[in-house]
Parts: structure tokens; sequence; C-alpha cells
């Protein structure tokens, strides 16, 4: 999604991880029933931070499906409860959200009762104090159990505890133009730099990708991650540190510098400001690896045969994919390994501090409801039900969803960070390092610059 919940200013950063550490709370009490008014007789507000805004009904706004969905459910909900809770949402900056909440908790101020975020903002948000540990709470839940275990890894802290409560499963693959790729995507490197060469004498792309150092090197969860874990690396030891000095870390790097110093990616995948999707909406670019959840924000659209998608919104790809001119694929692996695919998560985290919490969990199992929880996944989650039994509904058995489980299945999906702890600051060196290696100084030994991106990191643990 191109809202990223960690991405916030390197000054910001500094400080915040520099702060001392907030002690993780424990779980709050368990709510009383849905519906039942609180015992004072007093309707409460339920304060949450959700990064979309009710109040906004531009229909040209990036977060339009989110805004969109506010504005059905909040009455939904203050319906449900009424004479107990009263739903109130206090719109944040996507990019500044984490920042704010943390300030907020070691500031000893305001905090909201339940905070919409992403598993990939996890790091911050748990080093500095900022969540409630919810896995007392969240067991006894009768939803629990039908969790897929990998979102709820993606929301465990260092110490074991349940910061966060998983809704959509974000996975990564490749957005691809069948007709650019008329004998099937590639499945192998080589296959993939063989395109490349047949595409660029057309006048081509074989690929667009986030390959800037923008958002703090947020492209290093992306496209960069999928390469090393297709070639068989990674970014971590397993035990806390980076581990980038690989000989598969090293090939994929390779992989990645031919793909652009041949002229296989455009320059635009280096101008920062996600200008890299618009080689893939003029089909200039024949493949775009990115997260799940890119199918809202890339548009409008004309495929290779001139076909135009251009309603402007989400609605665009899912078109263009039941149209069969685009088709969802796994990204290129090498030999005996499966297809690198970073796995995220978005959900709830219940902060330190919340006046209710109450309203909090009474909100999170309304979510979890069959009648609630696919429309939270299909509009502002964008991605897969952390739910299994959502899996098989109606709604998730389109051929965007359908040729979606079968990349994933397909796939070795694990979160890009493995057991890197601080990791805007790892994002911000893996991106470096590879930036500088395949754009800026694409003749620097990869291992040499590899190793220093390690060690820095590595100093700090």
């Amino acid at each position: 999604m191109k809202r990223l919940w960690t991405l916030m200013s390197m000054l910001v950063l500094a400080s915040l991880i520099l702060s001392a550490c907030v002690a993780p709370a424990t779980a709050p009490a368990a709510a009383p029933a849905g519906g039942e008014a609180a015992p004072s007789g007093e309707v409460k507000d339920f304060i949450t931070w959700y990064q979309y805004d009710e109040k906004n009904e531009d229909p040209a706004s990036d977060e339009r499906v989110g805004n969109q969905y506010l504005r059905d459910t909040i009455p939904q909900f203050n319906e449900a409860f009424a004479g107990k809770w009263n739903w109130v949402n206090q719109p944040k900056a996507w990019d500044r959200m984490n920042a704010e909440l943390v300030a907020a908790v070691q500031a000893g101020g305001d905090v909201p009762d339940l905070f919409d975020m992403g598993s990939s903002g996890l790091s911050l948000l748990y080093q500095n104090g900022a969540l409630q540990d919810l896995s007392e709470w969240a067991k006894a839940q009768s939803w629990y159990a039908d969790m897929d275990p990998n979102a709820l890894a993606a929301c465990t802290g260092p110490d074991g505890g349940l910061y966060c409560i998983p809704i959509a499963e974000r996975p990564h693959l490749v957005y691809v133009w069948k007709d650019r790729f008329p004998d099937g995507f590639p499945t192998t490197p080589d296959g993939y730099l063989a395109e490349g060469e047949r595409l660029k004498g057309e006048g081509l792309y074989a690929m667009t990708f986030f390959g800037s150092t923008d958002f703090d090197g947020s492209g290093a969860t992306r496209a960069v991650f999928m390469t090393f874990a297709s070639f068989g690396g990674g970014y971590d030891d397993g035990q806390g540190n980076m581990l980038l000095n690989t000989p598969e870390n090293v090939a994929a790097v390779e992989f990645l510098r031919s793909m652009v110093q041949n002229g296989y990616v455009p320059e635009i995948a280096f101008a920062g400001g996600f200008q890299e999707e618009n080689a893939f909406k003029d089909a200039s670019a024949g493949s775009f690896p990115t997260g799940l959840f890119g199918y809202r924000y890339v548009n409008p659209l004309t495929a290779p045969n001139g076909t135009q998608y251009s309603k402007g919104n989400e609605e665009d790809m899912l078109d263009a994919i039941a149209a069969g001119d685009v088709v969802l694929a796994p990204f290129p692996a090498v030999e005996g390994q499966k297809p690198g695919c970073n796995n995220e998560v978005t959900g709830f985290g219940i902060p330190v501090g919340a006046k209710n919490p109450e309203a909090a969990q009474d909100y999170i199992n309304w979510i979890m409801s069959p009648e609630q929880n696919p429309d939270w996944v299909l509009r502002p989650g964008a991605g897969f039900p952390a739910l299994m039994t959502s899996r098989g509904l109606e709604q998730f058995q389109t051929p965007f969803y359908q040729q979606a489980g079968d990349v994933v299945a397909a796939s070795a999906c694990r979160p890009w960070h493995g057991s890197l702890e601080r990791r805007p600051e790892a994002q911000r060196l893996i991106m470096g390092a590879v930036y500088k290696l395949i754009k800026e100084d694409p003749t620097a030994d990869i291992a040499t610059v590899l190793q220093a991106a390690q060690d820095e990191y590595n100093a700090g643990n």
C-alpha cells in the first residue's frame, strides 16, 4: 500500500529511537459484551486514529476507499453500541501517525483507544513502549483459533507478546501485462534478463520497481527483498543481526545491477514519490513487483492492446485482471528456491494510556464478526483476511483473489525484517547500499558495500 506505516522524517526517527524505552503494558481487562450499556449509563467517546478521514469526500482522494469506509461504518458501530460507545475518529497523516503516537505516550498525553496500524510499524512502537500486550485478551476470544498463524507472528513482539491484532494480510507479488510476455512471465532470473533484452529491442522495459531511496529506504521492503529472497538470501541471521554480505545476496544484487545497467528498467524507477508506477500504468514496463495492495493505487491503466481502464480508481486494476490483460505472478527465483515474498499485515493496536480500552476490544470483536470482517479486509485492509474462514467467502472468489492466492501458495512469504528490531534504520541502510550498487556506482564491489551496511547496523546491537 502506498500509505506505508513507518515512514517519517529522519529527525523524528532519531529522536524517538534514542528516547528512553517504556516497558510494555499488560492487556486491559476483558470488555463487557457488545452493546451492553456502560455501568454509569453514560455514553463514552471511543477514539480512533485512522489514516482515513470520513469528512474527506473528494472522489479523487488517494484514500477515498478508506474515507468512504469510515463514513459507512461509523454510524453502524454507533447504532450497534448505542448507549455505550460513540465512535469519534481523529484522522492522522499516514507518514507521521506512528511518531505522533510514540510522542503522545511518552509525554503522557492524549492517545486513542484504538490505533490503525501495520506490522511494519511494530518495531518502532514496541521499542518505545507505545502498545499494550494483547495476548491474554486475544487468546480468550472466539476468533483467535481461526487466525492465520503467519498473521499473528507478524504482530508478535520480541518478547513473545501480541502487540497488534491482524485483520488483513498484504503479501507481495508481481503485476504483469500478459501481452508483454507472450511466452509467459519468466520463472527464473536468467529468463527475466532474456525478456528484458527482447523488450528493449521493442523500446520497452521488462520491469519497473521502487528503486529509489525515497521514504527512508522503503524500497528495501518491496522488490529488493523479493529479489534477495528469490536468490535464497535475506537481511538477517535470525538472531537480531543484519546479514547482507552473503553469496546469495551478492548474486541478487548482480541481477538487479544487470537489469538496470542493461536498460531493462526505466529511469523513472529511481525518481521517488511512487513515480515508478507510471511505467506500468502506460504499459511501457511489462511487470511491476509490489504489494498486493498496489491494485488500489496503480490507475488509470492503458493495456498493450490499447484497452483503457480509466475509471481512475481501484476498479481499473481489478477490471484489467478480470479481462485477462493483467495477470499476477510470483517473482522469478533461482533453481531450488521458492519465489521471495514479503508479507505484512494491517490491523489494530491499543496504545498504552488508552482511556477506554474496553471500547477498542468491543470494536475489534465487532470487526471480527462475519458481517463486518470481509468489508474491512476488502476496503481499508486491501489484502487477504487474517481469519481463515473468511477466505472462503464469496467476496474472495474473484479472479484477483484467486490469482493472488495461487501466487502466495507458490511463494515463500515472510516478513522482510526477520529478526531485525531497528527496522527503520535497517531499511535505510539496505536500500542505500543497493541503490549505490545498482545505480549510483555500478562498478563498486558488491560484497564490500553490503558488508559496510551490515557492520553499521550491527554496531548498534
